[in-house]
């Protein structure tokens, strides 16, 4: 476990989830919420959803980076 959280910290996964997050949870933004922004009737029932659309694809692309990066160090 500590192994995982010491490559999940590391500045380049972190770099690289980020630019995955922005460009994928930008996307989703526009998709799912993008008329309530739109006309301008987003409500707090939905603001809170914005930063989740964005940690998703963050979590999964440190997860998948650091996955490759263990499978590599091991082979």
């Amino acid at each position: 476990m500590i192994k995982w959280l010491t490559i999940a910290l590391r500045k380049d996964v972190i770099k690289r989830s980020f630019k995955v997050a922005a460009i994928v949870g930008t996307v989703l933004v526009a998709i799912n919420q993008g008329d309530a922004i739109a006309s301008g009737t987003l409500t707090g029932r939905l603001i809170w959803k914005i930063p989740m659309t964005y940690l998703v694809p963050f979590l999964v692309s440190t997860y998948a980076s650091v996955s490759a990066i263990v499978k590599h160090e091991q082979q």
